[in-house]
């Protein structure tokens, strides 16, 4: 006999509405700007009233780090899930498609992508809790890195802290630049998320171990 705790009706209600919560939530950042949230907002979006936001949220805070936690979950989910369905052994192609699998979903949730990648809210830091799947994203780039470097394919120190640094500085330089100027052209036709490949071929070449 299964042990399984079912939730009850009263905790999915709850579920379903935090969900809707923080769906209105992420469409009013989307359209006043990400740290122009206002918890009214919200609730008159709902049709509720602002103290009853309070039952679910006690702050805008609570909201912009359940929103992180949901976003991180969501970015890492999409990686691992492009590098399972990967049909190469090539670990410097299946890297490129775990990068591309990344950079797809920033351009296609920019709203997400200000609150994970940039300080756009003043006072902001995600609870421990909620940045655990960003931690785990950075776990599997310096693994994947890793194998390349296992693989004689990258210099060892690609997979250091430095070598780390600099790809994701390269690769959120080329995101900033298209959501900041073409935020609404698809990733294959932006003047810059289109130079991705060669930017991290840039990234390959620079580690590339001698004579290689």
């Amino acid at each position: 006999m299964s042990t399984a705790a079912t939730p009850d009706r009263r905790t999915r209600r709850r579920q379903e509405t935090i969900g809707e919560i923080l769906d209105v939530a992420i469409e009013l950042m989307g359209s006043e700007g990400v740290a122009a949230l206002s918890l009214s907002a919200v609730a008159r979006r709902l049709g509720m009233q602002p103290p009853s936001l309070y039952q679910y949220f006690p702050s805008k805070m609570a909201i912009y780090d359940a929103l992180f936690q949901r976003g991180a979950e969501q970015v890492l989910a999409v990686q691992r899930e492009a590098i399972a369905a990967a049909t190469t052994d090539d670990v410097i192609e299946v890297h490129l498609i775990g990068a591309t699998a990344f950079a797809r979903w920033c351009l296609r949730n920019p709203v997400y992508s200000q609150l994970l990648f940039w300080r756009t809210i003043p006072g902001f830091e995600p609870s421990p809790e909620a940045f655990a799947p960003a931690q785990e994203a950075l776990a599997d780039l310096r693994g994947a890195l890793q194998d390349a470097v296992d693989a004689g394919r990258l210099r060892p120190d690609a997979a250091s802290d430095e070598g780390v640094a600099l790809f994701t500085s390269l690769t959120s330089g080329v995101l900033s630049q298209q959501i900041a100027n073409e935020p609404d052209v698809p990733f294959e036709e932006g003047r810059f998320s289109r130079l991705l490949p060669v930017v991290l071929e840039m990234f390959y070449q620079h580690y590339a171990p001698a004579g290689g």
